[in-house]
């Protein structure tokens, strides 16, 4: 089961990246993979949405329960679809200089076998695309980051 937690270092506000992870109806927009995203209720709290993933010729729908609590956390529940399990926690705090740090974790296993050990092989590359997506997307509604000013730390297990 894929497990990974970071903390990254941005140059933009806790409030500007938790209307960005929160925007989960745009996410097809950015995030490679995501085909389609289908969101059945949404408040300033609570959002349940459908996203469906496609891969290689693999297709899958997935219903989330989408936790917000405005710009310090969201935390996204697995409803229903092909996984056993699915948590991805995403914390801001401000680093005091007008940046945030962001602390991510995200946590899950397929149901089955051969999605889990295709998923193994694959999750660091796929990992760092979609972190590269959200910080793309950052510079592209906030403005381009200073490089030199971009940490980060990770831990990864699969």
């Amino acid at each position: 089961m894929p497990h990974h937690s970071e903390t990254r270092h941005l140059p933009y506000s806790p409030e500007q990246m938790f209307d960005l992870v929160a925007d989960v109806q745009s996410y097809e927009k950015f995030l490679p993979w995501v085909t389609a995203i289908r969101v059945r209720s949404n408040n300033d709290t609570e959002m349940i949405a459908d996203m469906i993933v496609g891969f290689k010729g693999l297709r899958e729908s997935f219903t989330s329960r989408v936790h917000k609590k405005r710009a310090e956390s969201v935390r996204v529940d697995y409803v229903d679809g092909p996984l056993k399990h699915l948590s991805n926690d995403w914390h801001f705090r401000s680093d005091g200089e007008g940046g945030v740090l962001i602390d991510f974790e995200v946590d899950f296993a397929f149901k089955n076998k051969l999605f889990e050990m295709l998923a193994g092989q694959m999750f660091d590359k796929a990992l760092r695309k979609m972190i590269g997506a959200f910080e793309e997307r950052a510079a592209e509604l906030y403005g381009p980051s200073d490089s030199g000013n971009n940490s980060s730390s990770a831990h990864n297990a699969a």
